[in-house]
């Protein structure tokens, strides 16, 4: 009976006939396509007539490479979203990196009831149209960020009741920013990165309380930030950095409770940064970026209090007083920096124990005085540290060697003892554990006592390409392996090297100029011998950097000729052969390197006719001063054959002015500490340090 039932089942499920069968499956079929027919109708609505026509036209006047088609319904193009029902009204445009090109055509006004536009990060031109907000009523985002829209912005008559986004940064759009864009229905406004100027668009009375973000940063916005700032009660994100705000910080603005970032640099901002201690309100605060400026006064005591803080960035100001004791109670903080102010106080009295992760650490050119702090050496995530240009005293101790993160340390032009010492340089020389070093870059152990000879195991390093060891105790000659160092001699290797950022911006001392350097990018691939007492002669295997920029062995005692194979060093930007021994004439293929721009062989013995050419019809009669048997222009013997006009007498009074010149360099690189300052990379695998300047 089981069986039966099961059967009867199955037989009311299947046609009953085999002539039945055929029929039931084309019903089926002809029932399903119908059904896949009319899904389109009631699932989406079709695109009326107008949208088509207002976004071919903006495909057809600003090119937009996109595969729209007069004949598709355009609520299924690429980047248009339809809204419900069967009006077919076009509410969102979101074509973000298209490649878009052209400008952006007065028929995107016709989209009436869009919502939603995005067309940032392309390559669109020229001005918006004229009546693009006041048509286009019903916006809640806009963003054109990262185009190359210019002029002034259209007038918005408060019509963009509904705006919630809007960002126009990375533009060039001048002129000023009209407050009625600024509705009270915003709640993320950027238009930073443009040339606008005027005032800040907020209005002390004004209603904002949706702004959450607001960047007007790189503009060129003038006067001082308005009252109403304070009524910003939701706001967490407040730039203006990079314009030219003048006046105080206002003191509603430590009323913000909710802020996360307050980044107002490179601005004329002046007096103390609060005064009371309103700062403690921020309790928020995350980022706290006020550097190049004019504020006056001490860090506000209780800043500390800020328990969330992670940037303290209030560099290049005027601030006076001392390093605030709370300020270890921001235990979050990671970068700290208040260099270039008038800061004072006994450094070694701060505990910075319980900042275990801070990173960067940079107090340079302030009067802090005490020694070295030795609570520094507990914070293990150290990269960089900067106390140059203090008053600081005493030793540095070798517990410093553990800090295996620390990539950066500048402790010059301080009182300090036994620097050396604790970063391991034996017998004043070079210390060969800067052999292990793979991954070092730049080398800088100018304005020091070393001794000994130039080590020729520096080209052993294989990403070398700076080394400075200038106004030291160096003699002996200039070793022929440094011509084989990988990244002077081959592009392969060159180009392999990683040039990132340095860990903190240096400066580079020369000899007639200071010049900052944020990245190893920018810092010439060179040789600074100069100030010491090498001698020899220059090997002609010099030739063999060819991709060297600059070349320094002025004030040595190097003598014959110079190497014409110096001429082979195509990419040299700078020669300084100057205060030498060096004889014979001056190689004429030298005028062949057609990147020299700072050539000196002034005060050497050499003779004969000066080239001409190429860049030698540049250099003055300074680069070959000293020289009386150099002839030709620029030297007032326009030839060769007059006889010298100064005697041997002052050749050697020069060779004695040189001498004094030396021992000024090297006492004056006695209290110059350890220099410019010199960095170290840690490699990975085997916790060795590398070096950087």
């Amino acid at each position: 009976m089981k069986e039966n039932r099961e059967t009867a089942k199955d037989d009311k499920e299947l046609p009953q006939t085999p002539n039945q069968r055929p029929r039931t499956q084309f019903l089926l079929f002809w029932g399903q396509w119908f059904v896949l027919m009319l899904l389109p109708c009631f699932g989406t609505s079709a695109c009326d007539k107008v949208n088509s026509d207002a976004l071919l036209s903006l495909a057809l006047k600003a090119p937009l490479n996109l595969n729209w088609s007069a004949f598709t319904d355009c609520c299924l193009w690429e980047g248009i979203t339809c809204g419900p029902g069967d009006q077919g009204h076009v509410i969102r445009l979101w074509l973000p990196r298209r490649g878009l090109t052209g400008v952006i055509h007065p028929s995107i006004t016709s989209l009436t009831h869009l919502t939603h536009l995005n067309l940032s990060h392309n390559s669109l031109l020229g001005s918006l149209p004229d009546d693009l907000f006041s048509s286009l009523s019903s916006l809640q985002v806009i963003d054109l960020s990262f185009n190359h829209l210019i002029d002034r912005l259209p007038p918005s008559s408060n019509k963009i009741s509904q705006l919630q986004v809007l960002n126009l940064s990375s533009n060039f759009f001048t002129g000023t920013i009209p407050s009625s864009i600024l509705v009270p229905s915003v709640s993320i406004f950027n238009v930073s990165n443009n040339s606008f100027s005027g005032l800040i668009p907020i209005n002390n009375g004004s209603n904002h309380t949706s702004l959450t973000f607001l960047d007007l940063s790189y503009n060129q916005l003038t006067d001082t930030i308005p009252p109403g700032i304070g009524l910003c009660s939701k706001l967490q994100v407040f730039r203006a950095g990079f314009n030219n705000l003048s006046g105080s910080l206002p003191d509603e603005i430590f009323n913000l409770s909710d802020l996360r970032q307050l980044s107002l640099p490179v601005n004329s901002l002046t007096g103390p940064i609060n005064d009371v201690d309103g700062i403690m309100n921020l309790t928020n605060l995350q980022i706290l970026k006020i550097f190049s400026n004019q504020l006056s006064g001490p860090i506000p005591s209780q800043i500390g209090s800020l328990s969330r803080l992670e940037n303290l960035l209030l560099h290049i100001n005027n601030l006076t007083g001392p390093l605030p004791l709370s300020l270890a109670n921001s235990t979050k903080l990671s970068a700290l920096n208040l260099r270039v102010n008038n800061l004072t106080g006994d450094l070694s009295s701060f505990n910075f124990s319980p900042l275990q992760r801070l990173t960067t650490l940079d107090l340079g050119n302030n009067n802090f005085t005490g020694e070295f702090p030795k609570s520094l050496y507990s914070c293990k995530s150290l990269t960089a540290i900067r106390l140059a240009g203090n008053q600081l005293t005493g030793q540095i101790s070798p517990e410093i060697v553990p800090l295996e993160s620390l990539a950066f340390l500048s402790i010059s032009n301080n009182s300090m003892t036994n620097a050396t010492g604790a970063l391991r340089i034996l017998q004043g020389q070079v210390p060969t554990w800067l052999a292990k070093l793979k991954n070092l870059r730049a080398l800088d152990l100018s304005f020091n006592l070393i001794t000994g000879s130039v080590p020729g195991w520096l080209a052993s390093l294989p990403n070398l390409f700076y080394i400075d060891l200038s106004n030291n105790l160096l003699q002996g000659g200039f070793p022929n392996e440094l011509c084989r160092m990988p990244v002077l001699t081959s592009k392969e290797a060159s180009d392999k090297v990683d040039r990132t950022y340095i860990e903190l911006p240096v400066f580079v001392n020369r000899t007639k100029a200071s010049q900052l350097y944020s990245q190893l990018s920018n810092l010439p691939p060179g040789i600074y011998l100069s100030n010491n007492s090498l001698n020899g002669s220059i090997p002609i295997e010099i030739g063999q950097l060819k991709f060297i920029h600059v070349l320094d062995l002025s004030h040595n005692n190097f003598s014959s000729s110079i190497p014409d194979q110096i001429s082979n060093l195509t990419n040299l930007e700078k020669l300084d052969l100057s205060y030498n021994q060096l004889s014979g004439q001056i190689p004429a293929s030298l005028k062949d390197l057609h990147f020299l721009s700072s050539f000196s062989v002034e005060y050497n013995d050499l003779q004969g006719l000066i080239p001409s050419g190429g860049q030698f019809d540049t250099f003055t009669i300074s680069s070959f001063e000293g020289n009386p048997g150099l002839c030709g222009p620029p030297t007032p013997k326009r030839s060769c054959h007059q006889s010298p006009q100064s005697p041997p007498q002052v050749l050697e009074v020069t060779r004695r002015s040189k001498t004094q010149t030396i021992l000024i360099a090297l006492i004056f690189g006695i209290f110059f500490g350890i220099g410019f300052g010199f960095g170290f990379n840690m490699d990975d695998k085997k916790n060795s340090n590398n070096w950087r300047a």
